[in-house]
């Protein structure tokens, strides 16, 4: 578990970083939380120190009954699952797109909804600086047109599309 913490404080010291200044990073239009809610399998992402040696990343999400979510995220590392649980709070009521994500007090990171699946098969999130991106899904394996779609959405806002990898899923047993 000692493990797990000191990658989430890289998490949040890394989505805290101010990065770019313009034009700003936009979001979905409108997230519905209880639609959102549930397990996502990590696609493929930016590198991050954090998750150095991971495969099989996962979140789970939950609402709270005072509207928080809750947050549980997990890998396969070294054999074993890490996990890191944390809150998540809406901080843009207009969309439920923008949500700031606590692993323990007082540290935080943005959670920004930037591109979502009309059935919530797929969501894409990020932070503003755009240093930092992750491709879920519903399942652990994305259709590759669907997954070159999204990649060339990401392209045209701007992102170094160069520096995804792909995550492994199915190593597993849980």
């Amino acid at each position: 578990m000692k493990q797990g913490l000191l990658l989430v404080t890289m998490f949040l010291a890394a989505c805290n970083t101010n990065g770019r200044q313009s034009p700003p990073l936009e979001v979905v239009p409108s997230v519905d939380l209880a639609r959102y809610v549930g397990r996502w399998y990590e696609i493929a992402s930016f590198p991050q120190t954090f998750q150095k040696g991971c495969t099989d990343s996962r979140a789970e999400y939950r609402i709270r009954p005072n509207g928080d979510v809750d947050v549980l995220n997990s890998c396969l590392r070294n054999g074993r699952v890490d996990t890191a649980k944390g809150r998540a709070w809406v901080v843009d009521k207009a969309t439920n797109a923008k949500l700031k994500v606590s692993f323990f007090w007082p540290f935080r990171g943005d959670y920004w909804i930037i591109d979502l699946g009309k059935d919530y098969e797929y969501a894409v999130v990020s932070a503003p600086s755009m240093k930092y991106l992750w491709i879920l899904s519903r399942t652990p394996q994305m259709e590759e047109h669907r997954y070159q779609e999204i990649v060339a959405r990401l392209e045209d806002r701007g992102f170094d599309v160069a520096m995804l990898n792909r995550t492994s899923q199915g190593n597993r047993k849980d």
